[in-house]
């Protein structure tokens, strides 16, 4: 996985990079993701698991992370004589481009806010020091 801004830059990606890049998701979840939007339906945590081939446990922390970013909804549906369980559908794919727009634009600010903090502080260190030869 890259580290930096620049090995970033060099790789080829994908939209599903994004899920990495912006959120810090990893594999498991980018599958995860593939699966809930390739079914016409809202998946049970179970039936996750089953598609990915792994325990519910670990499928369920990975439909979480994808909740916890915005990636995927969470709807509560209730049995006719009490209780209920929980189906998972990936968000409309509008807001979550909106969400990660609004992100990068705070990310933007933030770095540039950043670079000046160091053009300042290493112009005025430069500009304190007299070069001897």
């Amino acid at each position: 996985m890259p580290q930096s801004m620049s090995e970033y830059l060099d790789r080829d990606m994908e939209c599903e990079g994004l899920l990495e890049c912006i959120h810090g998701l990893k594999q498991l979840d980018r599958r995860v993701f593939t699966v809930l939007t390739e079914n016409e339906k809202p998946l049970t945590v179970d039936e996750v698991a089953a598609e990915v081939n792994r325990e519910r446990s670990t499928a369920y922390r990975s439909v979480q992370r994808l909740v916890d970013s915005g990636f995927v909804q969470r709807e509560q549906v209730n049995y006719d004589h009490g209780g209920y369980y929980h189906v998972f559908r990936p968000t409309d794919p509008d807001e979550v481009a909106d969400e990660m727009q609004r992100m990068l634009n705070d990310w933007y600010a933030k770095m540039g806010q950043l670079i000046g903090e160091f053009r300042d502080t290493y112009s005025q260190q430069l500009d304190g020091q007299t070069v001897e030869r």
